[in-house]
């Protein structure tokens, strides 16, 4: 028997390219994990925005199998940067010559003129690849608004391939030819939202092997159990986790310094309002500065095309931070009237909040070490960690999908 824990997006893909017998335990009321939707007073909002972006056709084929084809919007990202008061294309990198003359140049000159060398961390590689202007201006205070951290606390290649790299002559070229492609240049959206891809994976899972409100308390290695919070005990053969790294290692005793890992948390808000806006082609646009509390704001209108504005806002927090939900609502919607998103006569309609903890992990040499280590002795126990969270890791969701069928076809 596999037992799963969780039944999002990670968790429902192992099941449904599994062959073993499995339960799958989800300490929620209903499946998904962070790939909800709330529908409701007309709005269509996820716990975030969730966007597939398909690399291999296989699996957006699976994934969509069973969705109305009618229902799926093909979109090209069109996303911005707010620049002090300029809408600037992303990535930013690729596009200082939409700034003022003075920046541009600075930005220019310092992108060859430029002694930083041998980075290990994220802050030393955006100075070493990008030079100090474009680091200082855009990449360093976005990317700290965004894990709440110091950057030099960041592996240099935390973020993997889905950092927007462009090499000098890449740069030089967009001057006259646009070319703002990216790992996520076109996505696909159910109208239904996220929650309809996972209403999709689980049509291929058996329902009756789900269950819901199954909180894990505890894993008794040595037994092969779990433990639920109820006091049921359940025995495993192999166990399959998608729960957070940190928490596995504390549910089965396992030794680790706290330290090692951190992570940061997301206040997230969806706002609907009684009109729409004055943008209506932006899909989400990047805040840097400070003056703006949130560093990410998303346009669920423009992707739906509806006529009401419906929002998506992101802020940052470290892991410790305290969150007061409706002191920072009505922040929110100042500083969205300071940008130029709502203005005075635009009522809200309706709002939804949600802390996703954790949101994004830390990963740095010292948590990959010690993941390494502490997964070796977890699989020798027949205990398998994956997904985002599972293998501590920045990722795509159709990269957790992958991981699943992969450890699914190899046990």
């Amino acid at each position: 028997m596999d037992i799963i824990i969780g039944a999002g997006v990670t968790g429902l893909s192992y099941a449904m390219f599994c062959k073993n017998d499995y339960l799958i335990l989800e300490g929620s009321d209903s499946i998904g994990g962070y790939c909800k939707t709330t529908k409701r007073n007309g709005f269509v909002w996820d716990y975030s925005g969730h966007f597939f972006h398909f690399r291999h056709k296989e699996i957006e084929e699976l994934v969509t199998s069973v969705i109305d084809p009618q229902t799926l919007l093909q979109v090209d990202k069109c996303t911005k940067i707010k620049y002090k008061d300029k809408l600037v294309d992303f990535p930013f990198q690729k596009n200082i010559h939409q700034l003022d003359k003075e920046e541009f140049i600075d930005c220019l000159y310092d992108l060859f003129v430029n002694e930083t060398k041998y980075s290990t961390t994220f802050k030393e590689m955006l100075y070493e690849k990008f030079g100090r202007s474009i680091a200082e201006k855009f990449l360093i205070p976005y990317n700290e608004k965004l894990y709440a951290c110091d950057l030099n606390k960041l592996d240099k290649d935390a973020m993997g391939r889905f950092f927007p790299y462009a090499e000098k002559e890449d740069i030089i070229r967009n001057f006259k030819r646009a070319d703002n492609g990216s790992y996520n240049g076109q996505f696909v959206y159910p109208q239904g939202g996220a929650i309809e891809y996972i209403h999709s994976i689980a049509t291929h899972v058996d329902a009756d092997k789900i269950r819901l409100n199954s909180k894990v308390r505890r894993i008794d290695v040595e037994a092969h159990e779990v433990i639920l919070e109820s006091g049921e005990h359940i025995h495993y053969d192999r166990l399959i986790s998608t729960m957070p790294f940190v928490q596995l290692l504390d549910c089965c005793g396992m030794t680790y310094a706290p330290e090692t890992y951190s992570w940061n948390k997301v206040l997230v808000f969806n706002l609907g309002f009684d009109k729409q806006g004055k943008d209506t082609e932006t899909h989400w646009i990047y805040f840097p500065e400070d003056k703006y509390c949130f560093y990410r704001v998303g346009f669920y209108s423009n992707i739906l095309q509806s006529d009401r504005l419906s929002l998506y806002v992101e802020l940052g927090f470290s892991a410790l931070d305290s969150i007061d939900v409706d002191t920072y609502k009505q922040r929110v919607l100042e500083d969205l009237q300071k940008a130029g998103i709502i203005q005075k006569d635009m009522q809200l309609v309706d709002s939804e909040s949600i802390i996703m903890n954790p949101a994004y992990v830390h990963i740095s040499k010292a948590a990959e070490k010690d993941i390494q280590l502490q997964s070796k002795l977890l699989e020798n126990s027949n205990i398998y960690s994956i997904g985002r969270y599972g293998g501590w890791c920045y990722c795509s969701i159709e990269d957790n999908i992958l991981q699943s069928k992969e450890l699914a076809e190899r046990l």
